[in-house]
């Protein structure tokens, strides 16, 4: 599909911000107008679009104050618009106080979650997670903001919740949650191995800051102690390695996850997002053989039609368009040439798919097109949009 047709396809759909939505769903970089904006970024960078429409749905954008309490993240808010300003080049005062008001956020969740682990508290999936916690904010100040010494307080909570902590006489990893999967509060806990909500993400940051030559005390130790966690979790399969998803309490006192076999191969939760972070973590350190096996992996999982036939949708998060994205950006950097056959037939894939009615970044229709402008021009986005997939 060129880009002509990716216009025409999703053109109309993605132009023109509904004056009648929700305005407070427009911080939203995953739900709102400030992740469609990125659609029309990424074409204005690449001379295949005008600004005017950028202009359009920032406006949607910050039709309310643009919030930088402790709710603030990567997917909503001043760290959400400020990454947004930077995909598109701006300068000026604007992005320099949506930078000021990030930075004053990252320091101030960062030392609230040094606290927690000083009290000896479990995290919540949020205090670290891509989407809604650190992690995520941690990802804008790389890639924007590098020298800012508010990244260096993200890397350095990262660090500390590599370490175990002691709860009721019991060691655990410092990143196990104390609610479950859905975010109720439970006597057990979780552990959760998603990029977008688990540890995956805390991985891919360190490691890509370290590719970088980004890097605080404990950086490497704490990649070491990560990428073990996978080590032990990894389990071997009819179709290759897998990973759970999630583990409890008492899946951790077995050492065996609850599972059989891998849940769906998507970029949120599965085999790509780990794999690519187990590549990043590989990189980072110069471990060619964990690079293989994660490449191997992610290769493995790609043949066999068990896992990608339960990819039923075409969003970002869970579906093709993420898929692609990552099994792409993994390609870009993989000694094996089967991956970047992989990308091409997940391009046709997705080609061949309905647009989402959802408009979204995330689980819609701006994603999905983002993702088929990347196999269409194949080239890294202009904007850099996909650094909040934690895959570049």
């Amino acid at each position: 599909m060129n880009t002509t047709v990716l216009k025409a396809r999703y053109g109309r759909r993605l132009h023109t911000p509904d004056p009648a939505a929700d305005p407070v769903l427009g911080q939203s970089l995953s739900q709102g107008p400030a992740g469609i904006a990125l659609w029309h970024v990424e074409n204005a960078r690449c001379g295949a679009g005008s600004w005017e429409p950028v202009k359009a749905w920032l406006a949607a954008a910050t039709r309310t104050d643009v919030t930088a309490a402790d709710s603030a993240c990567l997917s909503y808010g001043a760290p959400a618009l400020a990454f947004v300003l930077h995909a598109a080049g701006a300068d000026g005062t604007t992005r320099d106080r949506l930078d000021a008001a990030t930075a004053t956020l990252a320091h101030r969740r960062a030392a609230a979650a040094r606290a927690r682990i000083q009290s000896g508290a479990l995290p919540a999936m949020a205090e670290y997670d891509l989407l809604h916690g650190l992690t995520g904010i941690g990802v804008h100040l790389l890639h924007h903001t590098p020298g800012d010494d508010a990244l260096a307080a993200v890397l350095g909570y990262l660090v500390a919740l590599t370490r175990p902590v002691t709860v009721h006489g019991e060691q655990m990893p410092g990143w196990w949650c104390v609610h479950d999967p859905a975010r109720r509060y439970t006597p057990g806990g979780h552990a959760n191995f998603g990029m977008a909500h688990g540890v995956t993400g805390p991985l891919a940051l360190l490691a890509q800051a370290t590719r970088r030559g980004i890097t605080v005390d404990g950086q490497t130790e704490a990649i070491a102690t990560l990428a073990a966690w996978f080590d032990r979790w990894r389990q071997e399969g009819e179709g290759g390695p897998w990973w759970p998803e999630t583990i409890t309490r008492t899946e951790m006192a077995t050492g065996r996850p609850h599972s059989t076999g891998p849940g769906r191969p998507s970029w949120c939760y599965g085999i790509p997002g780990i794999s690519r972070a187990l590549q990043l973590a590989a990189l980072a350190t110069n471990d060619i053989g964990r690079q293989e096996a994660a490449e191997d992996a992610l290769a493995a999982c790609l043949a066999d039609a068990r896992q990608t036939d339960r990819i039923t949708d075409t969003g970002l998060c869970h579906g093709t368009a993420g898929l692609f994205q990552t099994v792409w950006r993994t390609a870009r950097d993989a000694r094996t040439p089967d991956l970047s056959v992989a990308a091409d037939g997940l391009a046709a894939v997705l080609e061949g798919q309905t647009a989402e009615p959802d408009p979204g970044l995330l689980e819609g229709a701006a994603g999905q097109a983002l993702a088929l402008a990347t196999a269409a021009r194949d080239r890294p986005p202009a904007s850099g949009w996909d650094a909040y997939l934690l895959i570049n």
